[in-house]
């Protein structure tokens, strides 16, 4: 096979949650150019069209259904409801995520649950979803899950503590391990892309808070950019990383290095 058909996406169908702005529909423009129809889940509905419009006018198939994955009820009808309209799902990336920053002795609970309902719990329930109605019957998938440098390591003393976001992204890399081991045979991969600091809405404050200490940190000096994940992402969901799995690959600048 010529390499760059390794690449090739066409006729796959790749579910992005949290795919509406920032990394996720960064992941959905690079899967999309190399021909996967992409289906984006996110709550909000505006930011969904947006997306899609965004992404029509690049020439990706994209198709948009709101779900909120802390909502546990819905999410096994909405795979059900992708399968029948879109068709199965080959490429799972599970990026959607929520985040909160306090001090660990005043962390309210109910921001620690909300944290791992979507971090951990709804990612595990999408997943086992897409698993069961779509992957496992078919003996091939690609999942991706988007964990975070948070998950291999802690936050410098400097910068605001977010002991629920670094704790449900240390989940997440093992997660990754776990189900890799557990459906190597079946033909699934499962991998996790672990960002460092890219400008987004969710490292908004984080960055308004510390961008200086972030960087003097990072051994290359700067920031994630919207072209930065892009080719970690192509490689995990093609056949160009068909040998790869239970991996986690962090893109962050040399931060994990050091």
């Amino acid at each position: 096979m010529a390499l760059k058909d390794l690449f090739n996406l066409t006729g796959k169908v790749a579910l992005i949650t949290g795919g509406s702005r920032g990394l996720g529909l960064q992941i959905a423009e690079a899967l999309g150019e190399y021909g996967a129809t992409v289906v984006l889940t996110a709550r909000k509905a505006h930011e969904l069209d947006e997306a899609k419009a965004h992404l029509s006018a690049l020439g990706v198939t994209a198709h948009v259904y709101p779900n909120d994955l802390g909502a546990f009820d819905t999410i096994d009808p909405l795979i059900e409801t992708i399968h029948a309209e879109v068709g199965p799902i080959d490429i799972l990336v599970n990026n959607a995520g929520a985040t909160w920053g306090s001090p660990t002795v005043d962390h309210p609970m109910e921001a620690w649950m909300k944290v791992m309902n979507v971090n951990v719990n709804g990612t595990f329930l999408l997943t086992q979803a897409v698993l069961k109605h779509c992957m496992v019957p078919r003996g091939a998938g690609r999942i991706i899950n988007v964990a975070s440098v948070a998950g291999l390591q802690g936050n410098d003393p400097r910068m605001a503590a977010t002991l629920a976001y670094n704790t449900s992204k240390g989940a997440m890399v093992n997660f990754t391990r776990a189900l890799a081991a557990e459906f190597a045979a079946q033909g699934i991969t499962v991998n996790s892309i672990c960002p460092g600091y890219f400008p987004t809405k969710m490292t908004k404050g984080t960055l308004a808070y510390g961008e200086a200490q972030i960087l003097e940190h990072t051994p290359m000096r700067r920031l994630g950019s919207d072209e930065d994940l892009k080719g970690a992402a192509l490689l995990l969901a093609s056949a160009a990383g068909a040998y790869i799995t239970g991996q986690n690959l962090a893109v962050d600048g040399g931060i994990s290095a050091v």
